[in-house]
């Protein structure tokens, strides 16, 4: 099972930006389906512009994929450096739908860069670079 995170307003939606974010939900996501972990919120303290990358950084650590409408560079080289998967999503993308085409992939042949990440939480070395975007992959472009 992966953790896989997404930035939500209501739970529903992916609709925020990593910057100014929240609430994360947590998903267990595996070939046979998903489950909803937790919730995790974060409260007004959370915007100090100092510790705001490292506050929202915390609360998505142990995810290795992150869904998100929007993020920063600065924020996503954090994040990337996190070994966690950054996915910018349309404003409004079902949280559901999303978690449909994860499982769907899981439970078909994961496209190199998702190996990669089983591997490693297996802890098994990872080598090969990131270099696959998660959204083609959820688009049905798994070559």
């Amino acid at each position: 099972m992966l953790k896989i995170a997404f930035a939500t307003s209501d739970g529903t939606a992916v609709d925020q930006h990593f910057g100014w974010c929240r609430r994360f939900d947590v998903y267990e996501v595996g070939p046979e389906g998903s489950r909803l972990l937790e919730t995790r919120l974060l409260d007004e303290a959370s915007d100090d512009e100092e510790n705001k990358i490292e506050t929202r950084l915390g609360a998505v650590t142990d995810c290795v994929i992150l869904n998100i409408c929007d993020i920063g560079g600065t924020a996503a080289a954090r994040v990337v450096k996190a070994r966690i998967h950054p996915v910018k999503v349309v404003k409004g993308t079902s949280v559901a739908d999303l978690l449909t085409r994860y499982v769907a992939t899981l439970a078909g042949t994961p496209p190199p860069w998702l190996r990669k990440v089983l591997k490693a939480r297996d802890g098994q070395p990872a080598t090969q670079n990131w270099t696959r975007s998660v959204a083609a992959v959820l688009k049905g472009d798994a070559a």
